[in-house]
């Protein structure tokens, strides 16, 4: 009787000892999961026609760790009235985790910027608007022709990224968020889709991986903690170096 319960109680001590360790393995796991990076992009709100204008983000990894070694980071711009012709200018690495570029507007009117930021395998691209006040300089046409030839971004012809219908989202509701790639009308196959999502007004970006379950057709599950409007940045990229995205606003109802 008494070995009987001597061996009873080193079973439930082992099993309680068990049970702790795979919450504690658990909870490493969450904490590893929800590491990402975080891009603090500074622009003023306004300038004038042919000042300097200086871009510049800090990029950090997990809470606090700076990135001195970002594989990509470059800055995309457009002016809203003209968003078919996109320049592209690249950064330089200031070694202490900024990264900046000096950009000058020849022409008044608001202008859209991405910071492209791709640090340890994960993609960021901030979005923020600068207004460019003033008059149109005199050699304005001629310059932006050659800059546009020269700089432009052009996405890949014949692709497309196609969002399934989401209908009445409720908050905490676990919904399948299903995408379909295509490449001159026949399915994109092997790609990495990744959806990047940006609940309003908030700083935290939260990254899914998705499955290709069907050939071109990619899809993963995920439930809305707050009530509003989401951003969602669709990311595809592959081994045959493309790189799409394209954003799609979703609203999460109460």
């Amino acid at each position: 009787m008494k070995k009987s319960y001597i061996l009873f109680t080193l079973l439930t001590l082992l099993l309680a000892a068990c049970n702790s360790q795979a919450e504690n393995d658990e909870q490493q796991l969450e904490k590893e999961e929800v590491k990402g990076i975080q891009v603090d992009f500074v622009l003023p709100e306004e300038a004038k026609v042919g000042e300097t204008v200086m871009l510049q983000t800090t990029v950090t990894y997990g809470e606090d760790e700076l990135v001195r070694d970002a594989e990509e980071m470059t800055f995309e711009y457009w002016n809203v009235e003209d968003e078919d012709n996109t320049v592209e200018v690249e950064a330089t690495n200031q070694e202490d985790g900024t990264y900046s570029a000096e950009v000058t507007f020849e022409e008044p009117g608001t202008y859209e910027i991405y910071a492209h930021t791709t640090a340890r395998d994960i993609h960021s691209m901030p979005k923020k608007a600068i207004t460019i006040n003033g008059e149109e300089t005199e050699h304005h046409e001629h310059e932006s022709h050659e800059e546009t030839e020269d700089t432009a971004h052009e996405h890949q012809h014949g692709f497309e990224i196609t969002l399934n219908p989401l209908e009445s989202i409720s908050v905490n509701q676990e919904i399948d968020i299903t995408v379909d790639l295509s490449m001159d009308e026949e399915p994109y196959e092997n790609a990495r889709v990744r959806y990047e999502i940006i609940p309003e007004n908030s700083e935290k970006h939260d990254w899914i991986e998705t499955e290709e379950i069907n050939p071109g057709e990619y899809v993963n599950s995920h439930s809305f903690k707050e009530a509003g409007q989401a951003e969602m940045i669709v990311h595809v990229t592959d081994d045959s170096g493309l790189h799409e995205h394209e954003e799609f606003d979703i609203e999460i109802e109460e």
